[in-house]
């Protein structure tokens, strides 16, 4: 009943957009308004209270940017948010507001609409959809964008592009490849131009005492979420896709702030006082395609399976110094696991997978992402390695154009069955094991 609310809603922006694109946005600010509502007030309650609270702060983000765009930023998740964050902005990924537009089942009429403009078509969902929402009108621009070189290789050009048609001051922030001294100055003094940019559009000046107590809540908040991690293996802790994908605003566009700080508090005591889980959990590597069928079947609310963690939020996860706020977070920049080589990125998932213990990895191969579909065999092999079954699945976060649920339905459930199947194995095994010391 609510998805068919949803796309009855979709058709009327859809129907506005072309000739009133002011009335389209009008609808979506309302649609977003209720929603931060429904989170709020009217939310499953079988989903646990830290995910309720960042659902609504999420929402909320994404409508203050959208309702005060003037104080909105947009930005990639890789960008120095804490900076921002001193200006006292809202950051609006590429990746966030294509997901929100694709929840209101609209995405179709603004990847259609970046193609007849030009657009290539291979160009990744998540930026055609967002570039469609800009050139239509229906999305007014931003104050400012700030984007990093960090592996998206079409990240840089859809801000430049934006940046150019719609005249909004824009920064890019060149990361190179691997740390030294002489890389981190390098980045260093790419954040003090980021710094005298957004003072002179937003007139406010740096306060970097402030930087500082953000840095300090940032690494607070890693460390709860690194306690947190630790437990997950024996806890019933349900979830959604959706709120998997919100964690991006917890670990990225708004790390460090006094609400995702609270909201790490929030989750590592309830996760302390969950019962016992005995199902099957996942580590999910790359984006989650939160709309589809099966997958929402098997992971949302669910008390047998569960998603453990992604790696999208273990980038980096070391201890920043907050006496050196500019030196810490360009040393974040260059040691993340998405700069440089993909093998960086596949010793990090195998060094988690092993401490963590999942029943599971799966690999999200987004359409469109030249990343996660090239290294995929790369993590293969060293999940290979320590024997942790593995699955590629190949789709689209966003387009649900681009994702066959049936093929997806296949390859899943048969991977379920490998996983039981090598649990029943160590099960038997281990009462072998206790009968033999019994004897």
């Amino acid at each position: 009943m609510e998805r068919k609310l949803v796309k009855t809603y979709g058709k009327i922006i859809k129907k506005y957009a072309p000739d009133h694109p002011l009335a389209a946005r009008r609808m979506i600010v309302a649609g977003l308004g209720l929603e931060k509502f429904r989170t709020r007030y009217l939310a499953d309650r079988n989903i646990p209270a830290a995910y309720r609270y960042l659902n609504t702060y999420a929402v909320g983000e994404v409508l203050e940017a959208l309702r005060h765009p003037q104080q909105s930023v947009w930005a990639n998740i890789f960008a120095p948010v804490e900076i921002l964050q001193c200006f006292d902005v809202h950051s609006l990924s590429v990746e966030c507001l294509s997901s929100f537009l694709s929840g209101f089942m609209i995405e179709d009429y603004f990847l259609d609409f970046a193609e007849n403009e030009g657009i290539a078509p291979t160009l990744c969902s998540y930026h055609k959809n967002f570039l469609g929402a800009m050139d239509s009108g229906v999305i007014p621009p931003a104050a400012f964008a700030v984007t990093t070189s960090t592996i998206c290789d079409g990240n840089v050009n859809t801000f430049r592009y934006l940046a150019e048609r719609h005249g909004v001051p824009e920064i890019l922030l060149d990361i190179p490849d691997r740390y030294s001294p002489e890389a981190e100055a390098y980045v260093v003094e790419q954040l003090r131009e980021l710094i005298r940019a957004l003072s002179d559009t937003f007139g406010r000046k740096m306060d970097y005492d402030r930087l500082s107590e953000i840095l300090k809540r940032e690494n607070a908040s890693k460390e709860s979420y690194r306690r947190t991690l630790s437990m997950m293996r024996t806890k019933a802790y349900p979830s959604t896709l959706t709120l998997q994908m919100y964690m991006l605003f917890a670990n990225h566009l708004n790390i460090g702030t006094p609400e995702i700080y609270k909201f790490y508090q929030m989750m590592e005591n309830e996760v302390a006082a969950a019962p016992e889980f005995h199902g099957v959990n996942i580590f999910w590597v790359h984006l989650l395609p939160w709309y589809q069928d099966t997958l929402q079947e098997y992971f949302n609310g669910s008390h047998e399976y569960q998603i453990q963690g992604v790696e999208m939020s273990l980038d980096y996860m070391d201890p920043l110094d907050s006496a050196r706020p500019l030196e810490s977070l360009a040393k974040k920049m260059i040691n993340n696991i998405y700069t440089g080589s993909y093998e960086r990125k596949a010793d990090m998932v195998q060094q988690v997978v092993q401490e963590i213990q999942p029943d599971g990895v799966i690999n999200f191969c987004h359409w469109g992402c030249k990343q996660s579909s090239g290294g995929a065999m790369i993590l293969k092999e060293k999940m290979q390695e320590i024997g942790m079954p593995f699955l590629i699945l190949d789709g689209d976060g966003m387009d649900r154009r681009n994702s066959h649920d049936g093929q997806i339905r296949t390859r899943f459930e048969a991977f379920l069955e490998v996983i039981h199947t090598q649990r029943n194995i160590g099960k038997n095994n281990e009462e072998k094991h206790h009968d033999f010391l019994y004897v």
